[in-house]
């Protein structure tokens, strides 16, 4: 068991906590292994009728994968240990998707990448009004995963494809409307919370309890964006969206409409163009997939490509290591991704799977 978690069990509820808060409780390898430890272990525990799943800390639930790790592994010729990292990082998220007894995950600030693969396959997903939700992989040249490409494949309209593409922060109101979350605590209502779930007192599911505390957190300007979100991201190439996206800031009266649509064609043309490029199929794509596993193993196709690539270690080193925020992708430009390689890249399969055929997925 890893220092940066703490599991504990009392009046039957297990409550799992990263403990990681000076690193905005991001997961290192230890720490994936650890969690799935201790959801094999609660499993079948008759002690253990609920699990609640929580970060250390006011500023974030988890910000994610340890992207410096990540970048020890693949800039230090150690692929096959990159791998293992997302194989296990997946197992765990179908995991606690299809776990056998209720799952509460509170995401307290922020809650990023890694972050939404343990919170937003959940049974229950809480926000609250410091959280701050997002796949945000496109700004390291990277790819959703951990089966965000199945959250944001099933968002409304064409909003999961805008999450996708411009790393889009979202809000409590934002998470709830795009199906990232499914109720609003106010974070000072937290710890009465976690005492009902202890107490279990009537009404005594862990869904009624929390509807107790739950609240409406207000307009979401998500939602408020949808109708020329969904007129500008159902273009057919990223090429296409930033055209439609220029064309609608041009032309729009609403000033706030029109600085909104221009900033994202902004963000788009600064991004990696193999990362726009490959993700937009990818969201698509996972449309259309019977099943969060069958997400998954897409991801990892993907991810077994891109740990090779110049543009993910671009994208660490110019974010994370050095922090310049000026990255130099290959190619620059969309114009000089190859034709194909998206479907090349999502298809093909690398590596060993994450489960192989000799497995039954649950």
């Amino acid at each position: 068991m890893t220092e940066h978690i703490s599991a504990t069990v009392a009046d039957g509820v297990g409550r799992l906590t990263l403990q990681r808060p000076q690193a905005l409780n991001a997961l290192s390898y230890e720490m994936i292994r650890s969690i799935s430890a201790v959801f094999d272990a609660w499993r079948y525990d008759p002690e253990v009728a609920m699990v609640v799943l929580d970060g250390a800390g006011e500023r974030g639930f988890c910000a994610g994968g340890d992207v410096r790790e990540l970048y020890g592994y693949t800039t230090g010729g150690h692929a096959a240990e990159a791998l293992r990292f997302f194989r296990d990082e997946y197992r765990l998220n179908a995991t606690i998707a299809r776990y056998p007894k209720p799952v509460v995950a509170i995401m307290d600030g922020i809650t990023m990448g890694g972050g939404i693969g343990l919170a937003g396959h959940a049974s229950i997903r809480i926000v609250t009004e410091r959280s701050r939700v997002a796949m945000p992989e496109t700004r390291i040249g990277f790819t959703p995963d951990v089966g965000g490409s199945w959250l944001l494949g099933r968002a409304p309209g064409e909003l999961g494809v805008h999450l996708a593409l411009n790393s889009r922060t979202m809000d409590a109101a934002d998470a709830m409307h795009a199906g990232f979350a499914d109720a609003f605590v106010p974070s000072d209502r937290i710890p009465h919370l976690l005492q009902a779930l202890e107490e279990r007192a009537d009404p005594g599911t862990p869904w009624e309890i929390v509807m107790l505390f739950d609240e409406t957190p207000g307009p979401s300007a998500l939602a408020a964006a949808r109708p020329w979100v969904d007129a500008c991201y159902s273009a057919p190439t990223v090429a296409d969206i930033i055209e439609r996206l220029r064309a609608f800031a041009e032309g729009r009266a609403d000033a706030a409409a029109a600085a909104y649509a221009a900033g994202a064609a902004d963000e788009l043309e600064a991004l990696s163009p193999t990362a726009l490029t490959v993700t937009l199929e990818a969201v698509r794509r996972a449309r259309t997939l019977r099943s969060l596993e069958e997400a998954l193993e897409q991801e990892f196709r993907a991810v077994s490509w891109f740990i090779g690539e110049h543009d993910l270690h671009e994208g660490i080193r110019a974010q994370v290591i050095d922090k310049d925020r000026d990255p130099k992708w290959d190619p620059p430009t969309l114009d000089g991704v190859p034709p194909g390689l998206a479907e090349r890249v999502l298809t093909e399969q690398l590596h060993e799977p994450v489960w192989p055929a000799a497995e039954v997925v649950e």
